[in-house]
């Protein structure tokens, strides 16, 4: 790299500086055109790249951050014994706890009397202040109707889906059977009448369809009284999950004692290793769809290319000419180079830029692009005289199809910088390769014919 450099001393910088931006500045060039066209595209890759992985981002992490707030945590602490509950304090005194929510989950079939069907169920049991101490969980599930609350006795928090199911409203009853149970109907203390306290929407689909939250004593009466139950932990940074589990596991140890932890087979789980499969397909469907929307910057790149080589052979006079009064190739293949990079830094930033503006308001763009399609859609419905129907109406996500609330887009900052990078590197690179003929222009034979 020092060698790469050496060659370029202070004097040399200047006069290359001043010849590249005076070449790419001049309104007669013949090759600005192929230039501005190379700013184009290369601000579209990096616009439509940006957007795209925002919009999969909002997506991806909404999804996530559903997952860990309301099903596995941050971390999970299995098989906990009841009876040490009230020493939880020592786990939320942790450097970086946020919350910790004991819980049971029970699953059976729900049914009504409004509806002749019937419904799997997951009743999760948590304890009355659940709620209140968990910020999160109460973020992500949203009360349509009634009220998060748990404190009524024999009453349950339903899934707006599961509810328009079931036929249910806030105040209506239903009847769940454990699946622990299903097998003894002789046995009529399985079948628990619960009374609907409030119906939640999360924004995802499983626990929208087939969730609900009951008192965790009554979770435990069902499942006939279990001993152990699970604890759930949210953390400021979810990233920082493993030096957590050490200190848990720490205080653990020193709250039952080394014999006592083994004994009840205490374990804990990160939210890695409970949704790994499916955060790889995720990390792995974000992956190639970088790589695949990316490739646009291998075709810029292998325009600018072209362009840049045409554009050596153009000026191979004045490279010839720059070559006999003491210039090295170095030094000229840089003034190429620094075309190259003059190109993509403007490109990149202009892209980079709009699909921040486009991201941060892409409710409205999304709005707008539907608004345009079906304009146009409706205009050539009316030329054609009802041969093109135009009537059904264009959505970019629909919600016949899509089970999403509202489009969010969510930039992460060293994924933007990342796109910015390539977006400027890949111009630089191609202009930098292109310019490598020049070596093997000879001044002597340019200006013989001069």
């Amino acid at each position: 790299m020092k060698n790469f450099f050496s060659k370029l001393t202070i004097s040399n910088i200047r006069w290359v500086i001043f010849i590249a931006a005076r070449s790419f500045s001049k309104k007669h060039s013949k090759s600005r055109a192929s230039s501005m066209l190379s700013i184009f595209e290369i601000a579209a890759g990096a616009l439509a790249l940006t957007v795209i992985i925002a919009v999969m981002n909002g997506f991806q992490l909404g999804f996530i951050e559903n997952i860990l707030e309301i099903s596995s945590y941050y971390i999970r602490i299995d098989n906990f014994p009841r009876e040490y509950i009230s020493k939880i304090d020592a786990i939320k005194n942790i450097n970086g706890v946020t919350a910790i929510d004991p819980f049971i989950e029970t699953q059976g079939i729900v049914s009504s009397n409004f509806e002749l069907t019937q419904s799997a169920v997951v009743l999760r049991g948590l304890t009355e202040s659940a709620f209140e101490g968990d910020a999160g969980l109460k973020k992500h599930l949203i009360p349509l109707s009634g009220s998060l609350n748990l404190t009524g006795a024999n009453t349950v928090l339903l899934g707006a889906e599961l509810a328009i199911r079931l036929g249910v409203e806030t105040g209506d009853d239903i009847e769940f059977v454990s699946i622990t149970n299903i097998f003894s109907a002789e046995d009529s203390g399985t079948v628990n009448s619960l009374k609907v306290s409030g119906i939640f929407r999360s924004g995802y689909y499983e626990y929208d369809a087939s969730w609900g939250f009951i008192n965790l004593d009554e979770a435990l009466e069902i499942e006939g009284g279990k001993e152990t139950c699970t604890l759930g932990i949210k953390l400021k940074n979810r990233f920082a999950d493993a030096a957590a589990m050490y200190e848990i596991q720490q205080v653990l140890k020193s709250v039952f004692g080394e014999y006592e932890f083994n004994k009840y087979n205490i374990e804990l789980t990160s939210w890695r290793d409970y949704n790994k499969s499916f955060f790889n397909a995720l990390r792995t469907e974000k992956l190639l769809m970088f790589v695949l929307v990316g490739l646009v910057f291998v075709v810029v790149a292998v325009n600018i290319y072209q362009s840049q080589r045409r554009n050596v052979l153009e000026h191979s006079e004045d490279i010839g000419l720059l070559r006999a009064i003491g210039a090295h190739d170095f030094s000229v293949r840089w003034i190429f180079a620094l075309k190259g990079l003059i190109i993509g830094f403007i490109g990149a930033t202009g892209g980079v830029l709009l699909a921040i503006l486009i991201s941060t308001h892409i409710q409205e763009f999304f709005l707008f692009m539907e608004a345009f399609v079906n304009t146009v859609l409706q205009i050539f419905y009316i030329i054609s005289s009802g041969i093109f129907s135009g009537t059904a109406g264009f959505s970019v996500f629909s919600k016949k199809i899509f089970y999403i609330q509202e489009y969010t887009a969510r930039l992460i900052f060293h994924e933007v910088v990342i796109i910015y990078f390539f977006a400027v590197l890949s111009a630089f690179l191609a202009a930098w390769f292109a310019s490598a003929r020049i070596s093997k222009i000879k001044p002597s034979e340019v200006l013989r014919y001069e």
